[in-house]
Formats: C-alpha cells, structure tokens, sequence
C-alpha cells in the first residue's frame, strides 16, 4: 500500500521510496463490499456539502481511516476531510466546498485476507489511494473504489510528468484498467472471490478485478508474508515507472521490512506479470475460490499477465 501519500511536505517522485515512514507526518491545513456491480456518479448538493462515498477494498476492511487530500499543482495538499469505514469498507467523507482533483487515502483498520481466510491488521505506515480528476464543488460523488490496483494507478501518476493533474490521473487510471484487462478500476466494484456462486451473474470486469486482488494476496502467502499489506506497497512502487519490472526506475523494488518479511530481499522482475498470473492460477484451484470462477474463465487475462512485458499502458 503506498506509504507516500501521508501529510506534511507533499510527496515527489524521488520520495516514493520512502512510503514506510511519510504516513506518519501530518499534512498542512452489504457484505456486498467488495463485490457486484459497480456504478457512481457525481451529482450537485449545494451548500457546499460536497461528499465522496465508495468502499476500500482489500478483503474485506472494517474500521480503516479514510482521508481525502486536495491535489495543487499535481501533487497532494491539504486534508480536506476524513472518515472511518464500516465493517464491510464502507466510507463517506465530507469534504465541504472543495472543488478539484482528489486523492483518498486508506489505513488502519482490519481486512480479510483473501488467499487464507485470516483477519489482518494494516500496518503501520501502509496505506492504499486512489485519485480522481476534478470534482466540482459541493457536489455528492458516489462509488469509488479503493484497492490495490487503484493505488497502483495512483503512484503512476504521481511519478507522471506534471505529477497528479487531470489529464494524467486519467491515463493513470485507464492505464491500469487496461493492465488488468478491466475498464474502469475507480468505479467498478470487484467480484468477491471468497462469497459463494459470486462469479453467477458478475462482468468479466468484476471477475478480473476480483481475481487479480486474490493473486495479490495469493502471492504475498507464498512469500511468506504475515501482513499481506505489503506486495500492494511493492506493486504501487513497481508501477510508479510505468514498468512491471521488480524496478522502479534504475531501483530494485526492496521486500525487506515489507509486512512484517524481513530479509525478503529484493522483488522479481516478473512479479507483476508472470508471477501474478501463477499466483492467480494458484489462488484459483484453492479451496479459498468460491466464487464459481474457474482458470478458463480467467485464462485470457493469465494468458495477457503470463505473455506481457510489463509495460503499463
């Protein structure tokens, strides 16, 4: 989860290395959760009584605090509100009369972990986003995701020339839908690989988007990772050179001190490709799939992982 977005001197490019340690500064100034159909929408309040509601998702997170920062100048600002998520990852922040693009930020809280079943405690320091382009002021905006392809879009584009504006919050976000073979990662609400028949009825969409979250976690368990918080982390730093790589620029990615997994050494090159593909291959002949999904149904998109040279575009 990206530990660059805390408060205090807003975050650049060449700080995403230091995510562990931002979150702790202060900046200036139904169980349908994670899954079904998606859908939102932005729509006038007045008074100045702007919200943004949605549902952070990783598992299923209960108690998880829900900022929401201003972007200036392509980078994040101010708190503008803050709110504590229900026990299935619900959240609405007021947000008053703030108008422009908005990053939220999630941490705290318990999630379920996908790949054993086991309830988690986010670490300290570890926190998922996500980023919007320009809201209008006052206005209600309904269903917006956070997860860990969200957060992966996020860091994308704040490591973007220009950081955080419209236009590449944007590509950022429809850069990643199109990674995972999905078309819209903030607003469609991710299948539930954990609920029983729960791939009966669900978009392809929301089938991918739930089972490359479960091969996130899939592939945390094999590493041995107590938090699986932490490959979301590795992954948002993978992503922010717009590379699937194990690099983030010229950098190895470190898995060291990540969840908890000391001496985890540095990440592999096909992580975010291959490696998640076997993780979801993996995830999806366990007995955690309940969900009625089987590999055919995800073959096109572990075929695209498994083939792909991790350019995120």
């Amino acid at each position: 989860m990206n530990r660059s977005a805390g408060t205090g001197t807003p975050p650049q490019s060449k700080s995403l290395l230091k995510r562990r340690t931002i979150e702790a500064v202060a900046f200036t100034g139904s169980l349908l959760l994670l899954f079904g159909c998606g859908g939102s929408g932005t729509t006038p309040t007045g008074g100045g009584n702007g919200t943004i509601s949605g549902r952070a998702i990783y598992g299923q997170m209960n108690g998880a605090t829900v900022k929401a920062y201003g972007i200036n100048n392509g980078a994040a600002g101010a708190q503008i509100g803050s709110a504590t998520s229900d026990a299935q990852g619900n959240f609405s922040v007021s947000i008053g009369t703030y108008s422009g693009p908005v990053m939220l930020q999630v941490s705290g809280g318990t999630y379920t972990d996908v790949a054993t079943g086991a309830t988690m405690t986010m670490q300290s320091g570890d926190v998922m986003t996500s980023v919007m382009p320009s809201i209008a002021a006052g206005s209600s905006t309904t269903g917006i995701m956070v997860t860990p392809v969200t957060s992966m879009a996020q860091a994308r584009a704040q490591n973007m020339a220009g950081g955080m504006m419209d236009a590449n919050i944007s590509a950022a976000n429809a850069a990643m839908a199109s990674y995972f073979s999905m078309s819209d990662i903030l607003h469609t609400s991710p299948m539930d690989p954990l609920m029983s028949g729960s791939g009966a009825g669900a978009t392809q969409d929301a089938k991918n988007y739930g089972m490359t979250i479960a091969a996130m976690s899939q592939y945390a368990a094999g590493l041995g990772m107590p938090h699986s918080c932490g490959i979301v982390t590795a992954m948002m730093d993978d992503a922010a050179d717009g590379v699937m790589n194990g690099m983030m620029g010229s950098t190895a990615v470190s898995m060291s001190g990540m969840g908890g997994m000391m001496g985890a050494g540095m990440m592999q090159a096909n992580t975010g490709t291959s490696g998640l593909a076997n993780a979801m291959t993996q995830f999806m002949t366990s007995a955690m799939n309940k969900s009625g999904v089987t590999v055919s149904d995800m073959q096109p998109l572990i075929t695209k992982l498994t083939t792909s040279n991790g350019t995120i575009q």
